[in-house]
C-alpha cells in the first residue's frame, strides 16, 4: 500500500498524462480519468459518499489541500 493512503480513503490526484484520477488509497489504478480538475472532485465526492469513505483532494504538486469525510470521520465529535 503506496504511504498516507488508507483503504478507507479515496484520492483526487494530478495524473502524470495530463488531467486528474480518481484512486482509492493503496490503490495503483485509478477509478476514473478526467481532464478537469473540478469533473475528478465531483464523481470523487459520489464515490466516496457511496463508499462512506474519506476524500483526499490533492494540489497540482501532489500536496493534499482538501479534505472530506463522508461517514469514516476519523475525529470523534460529540453532537
Amino acid at each position: 500500500m503506496a504511504a498516507g493512503k488508507k483503504p478507507g480513503t479515496h484520492h483526487v490526484v494530478p495524473s502524470v498524462e495530463g488531467g486528474w484520477n480518481v484512486r482509492r488509497g493503496g490503490s495503483s489504478r485509478s477509478s476514473g480519468h478526467f481532464d478537469t480538475k473540478r469533473e475528478a472532485v465531483q464523481r470523487a465526492r459520489e464515490i466516496s459518499r457511496n463508499a462512506e469513505t474519506e476524500l483526499k483532494i490533492h494540489n497540482r504538486n501532489g500536496r493534499i489541500a482538501q479534505s472530506d469525510s463522508h461517514g469514516n470521520d476519523p475525529r470523534n465529535i460529540k453532537s
